[in-house]
C-alpha cells in the first residue's frame, strides 16, 4: 500500500471515537493471557483452522467435521485445543456470525477442558483502524437496522472534522457538500455501527483486544503469517503486547507492528519474495534458514500460519517444520474446505470435500 494510504488508513482510525465510552474514564484493564505465559501446555489433540474471510457456513462445515462441534453448533470437542488462525473478515458476507460462535465456543471449551484460540489477523486489524476496502456488502447488512440512517448522520456530524480532514489528504479542494456526498457513498447504512463494534469500545474490539497475535502450545508456534528475523529479539508476550497496545490505543503509529510488512500479522517472507508486481513464489529451502532460526528462538518445533493463500491444500514443508493453511476456504476463493490435526507427533492434513464429508 502506498505509504499515504496507510497513513490517510489510521487518520480515518480517529472516526471510531464517535458514539463511544471516552477512553480515558478509566484504566484499561490488560487481557489475562498478557499476565500468564504464551506457552500452553500440549494437549492431546489440537484442529487448526485457516483463513475464514466471512464464509460462516464453511466454518460451520468444518468444525463439525472435525468433531468440535455439534450440528446444532455446540462444542463437542471435549479437551481439544482449536486454534483459529486470524482473517475472520472480509471478503465474505458472515464474519460477524463467525466472531459470535468464536466468542461462544471459547466460554462452553473452556467449561470441559478445551480451549479457542482466535488469533489476531491482518485483516482484523484493518477494520479496527477504518480500512473497510474490503468488507462485503452483506457485512454491513449484519449491522443495519431501522436506525441506522440515524446512526449514520449523527456518526457523520459527531466526527465530521476529522472526515474532512481524511478527503482532504487527497483532494484539497473539495467542498464541504462534496466530502459528505463522498463519505455517504463510502460508508452504506450498517457501516457506522460495523465502525464502532470494532472500535475499542465495541463487542467485536474489547473482544479482539483478548486475543493473542502469537502463541506456542506445546512444541507448535502459531502466527496468523509468520514470525520474521525482526521479530525474533522478542518474546511472544512481548510481540502479543504490542499487537494489543497497537490496536487499543488510538493514535496508533503508522510504522507499529500491527502495520509492519515484516510482522507476525502480514509477513510473507516464509513463501513469497519480492515488491508488488515483482512478487515471486520463494522454494521451501531458501525459507529453512529463517523458518530454524524462529523455531531456535521460542523452542519450537513447527510453526503453523495462514495469510499466504495456497488453493492446492495445506503445504506441509521442510519435514513439518512449517505448515501453511491457508487454503482460501471462502466461498471468495473458492478453495478447499480444510484443516490441520496434531495428535503429539502426528500431523494431519484434513481436507473435507476429498474425504466426502463437503
Amino acid at each position: 500500500m502506498e505509504c499515504w494510504m496507510r497513513w490517510a488508513l489510521v487518520t480515518l482510525a480517529a472516526m471510531l471515537i464517535a458514539l463511544t465510552p471516552d477512553p480515558t474514564s478509566a484504566e484499561p484493564i490488560a487481557p489475562a493471557w498478557l499476565e500468564e505465559p504464551a506457552a500452553v501446555e500440549a494437549p492431546p489433540r489440537i484442529v487448526a483452522i485457516g483463513d475464514l474471510h466471512g464464509d460462516h457456513e464453511a466454518f460451520l462445515a468444518i468444525a463439525e467435521h472435525a468433531g468440535l462441534i455439534s450440528s446444532e453448533g455446540s462444542w463437542i470437542g471435549g479437551n481439544t485445543v482449536l486454534v483459529q488462525t486470524g482473517d475472520v473478515p472480509d471478503r465474505g458476507p458472515d464474519s460477524l456470525g463467525i466472531i459470535r460462535d468464536l466468542m461462544r465456543l471459547q466460554d462452553e471449551a473452556a467449561m470441559v477442558g478445551g480451549q479457542v484460540v482466535a488469533l489476531i489477523g491482518n485483516h482484523e486489524v484493518m477494520n479496527v483502524i477504518g480500512d473497510l476496502r474490503y468488507v462485503h456488502d452483506g457485512e454491513y447488512a449484519m449491522f443495519r437496522n431501522d436506525s441506522s440512517e440515524r446512526v449514520r448522520r449523527r456518526y457523520y456530524r459527531a466526527n465530521q472534522s476529522q472526515i474532512e480532514r481524511f478527503y482532504r489528504a487527497r483532494q484539497p479542494a473539495l467542498s464541504e457538500d462534496q466530502i459528505r456526498r463522498l463519505w455517504l457513498r463510502d460508508t452504506p447504512l450498517g457501516g457506522a455501527e460495523l465502525m464502532m463494534a470494532w472500535g475499542p469500545e465495541g463487542e467485536i474490539g474489547q473482544w479482539l483486544a483478548d486475543n493473542p497475535a502469537v502463541i506456542l502450545i506445546g512444541d507448535t508456534l502459531f502466527a496468523h503469517a509468520g514470525i520474521s528475523d525482526a521479530y525474533t529479539n522478542l518474546s511472544i508476550e512481548e510481540i502479543n503486547r504490542q499487537v494489543v497496545v497497537a490496536i487499543t490505543e488510538r493514535d496508533s503509529a503508522m510504522d507499529s507492528i500491527i502495520n509492519d510488512p515484516e510482522g507476525p500479522l502480514w509477513y510473507r517472507g516464509y513463501f513469497l519474495r519480492g515488491e508488488r508486481g515483482e512478487v515471486a513464489i520463494l522454494p521451501p529451502e531458501e525459507a529453512e534458514p529463517e523458518v530454524d532460526r524462529v523455531l531456535a528462538a521460542y523452542d519450537a518445533r513447527r510453526i503453523v500460519v495462514g495469510h499466504t493463500t495456497a488453493l492446492g491444500g495445506i503445504r506441509i514443508l521442510l519435514g513439518g517444520r512449517l505448515i501453511g493453511i491457508d487454503t482460501g476456504i471462502s466461498a471468495h476463493y473458492g478453495g478447499p474446505r480444510s484443516y490441520l490435526e496434531i495428535r503429539g507427533d502426528t500431523v494431519v492434513a484434513h481436507i473435507i470435500e476429498e474425504e466426502g464429508n463437503p
